[in-house]
C-alpha cells in the first residue's frame, strides 16, 4: 500500500541526526531532564512493514513521510541535523481541512520559551489551577501518553504539518494513544505533577523533536495564530548556541538533593549514579552519618 504524502513531503529529514557542532548528539528537552534514553521510557517504534496494522490503515498516521515511523512510548526519540537544513519550509497552520486553533488554557504566561534558572527552558508555561481542563491546540493524533520523571503526565499531539505539541504537569490524562483529537478537545487536567512548582501547564511546540519557541507561532497576549503558516529555517533553531552555553557553564556544577523519608546515602548515590565517598566529600558528611528528611545536599 502507498504510504500517504502529507504537505511537508519536500521536506525530508527523518533520518538525520541533529548534531550539535562538539560531535554529541542534542536531545533538548523541558529543562534538563527530558532526553532521547529517560530511564522511565523504552525504545519501540513501528516500521513501515507493521504501519498497515496500525488502526488498520497508514493513512492514520500524520505526516508520516517526514517522521518515518510512530513511537508511542519514548517521548523523545527523534534525530534532527540542524546543519542539514539548508531551505526554507513554510508549514501551514490553517489549511482547507482545518483552520481550528484553540488556545490550551486562558491563563497569562507565567514563564516564557528561553534562559531560566541558568538552564534553558524549552517550552511556555500557562499559569492554571489543578483540575483545570487543557485543550488541543490544533488537530492531530495523540502520541504519547505518559507519566515521565520531568514533564509528569504528558501527553503528545502529532500534527498533519509535522509539528508535534506538549502538555505536561498535568494532573489527569484524558486521551489514549492513537486517538484523533480536534482543536479544543481535552486532553487533560492542569496540575504540577513531575519537575513543577506549583500548579501550570508546560506547553511546547517540536518539529522532529527539536523545540521551537511556541511565541514565533502563537499570541500568547490574544491568544491566538500570529499566522495561517510558519516559516521553517535555520534562524527557527538560533536559541540552539545560547543553550548550548548554559548547558555547558551548569555542567559538573552538580546538582541539590531534597532528603526525603527513608533515604540513606546508598540509595541517593544509586539513583544519581555516583559513589557515596562521592556525597560525603561533597557535602562533608560521615559514611555512617544520619541523614535528615528536608536537608539538602550536593549529589
Amino acid at each position: 500500500m502507498k504510504i500517504s504524502v502529507s504537505i511537508l513531503s519536500l521536506f525530508l529529514v527523518s533520518s538525520m541526526a541533529f548534531a550539535t557542532g562538539d560531535g554529541k548528539t542534542s536531545t533538548g528537552g523541558l529543562d534538563d531532564k527530558a532526553t532521547t534514553t529517560s530511564k522511565d521510557t523504552i525504545p519501540f517504534s513501528i516500521d513501515e512493514d507493521e504501519l498497515t496494522d496500525y488502526n488498520d490503515s497508514i493513512m492514520t498516521l500524520p505526516s508520516d513521510e517526514v517522521y518515518g515511523s510512530w513511537d508511542t512510548l519514548n517521548i523523545h526519540p527523534y534525530r534532527f541535523d540542524i546543519n542539514s537544513l539548508n531551505e526554507t519550509s513554510v508549514i501551514p497552520l490553517c489549511t482547507e481541512s482545518s483552520c481550528g486553533y484553540v488556545h490550551p488554557f486562558s491563563g497569562g504566561v507565567t514563564s516564557k520559551f528561553g534562559p531560566r534558572r541558568k538552564r534553558f527552558h524549552y517550552g511556555i508555561d500557562i499559569d492554571l489551577e489543578t483540575g483545570d481542563l487543557v485543550g488541543a491546540a490544533f488537530d492531530g493524533k495523540v502520541r504519547i501518553v505518559k507519566k515521565s520523571e520531568s514533564y509528569g503526565n504528558v501527553v503528545v499531539i502529532r500534527h498533519n504539518n509535522g509539528l508535534e505539541t506538549f502538555y505536561a504537569h498535568l494532573s489527569k490524562t484524558n486521551v489514549e494513544v492513537g486517538q484523533d483529537v480536534l482543536a479544543g478537545d481535552v486532553v487533560g487536567l492542569g496540575g504540577n505533577t513531575g519537575h513543577s512548582h506549583g500548579s501550570h501547564l508546560h506547553f511546547e511546540v517540536r518539529y522532529m523533536g527539536q523545540p521551537i519557541n511556541p511565541s514565533t507561532i502563537i499570541s500568547f497576549d490574544q491568544q491566538k495564530l500570529i499566522s495561517n503558516t510558519f516559516t521553517l529555517d535555520k534562524n527557527t533553531f538560533s536559541y540552539i548556541h545560547e543553550a548550548k552555553k548554559l548547558a555547558k557553564k551548569s555542567k559538573g556544577k552538580g546538582k541539590i538533593y531534597v532528603v526525603r523519608k527513608g533515604d540513606t546515602l546508598s540509595i541517593i548515590a544509586r539513583k544519581y549514579g555516583t559513589s557515596v565517598q562521592n556525597i560525603c566529600k561533597k557535602n562533608r558528611l560521615k559514611k555512617n552519618g544520619t541523614l535528615r528528611k528536608g536537608q539538602k545536599i550536593k549529589v
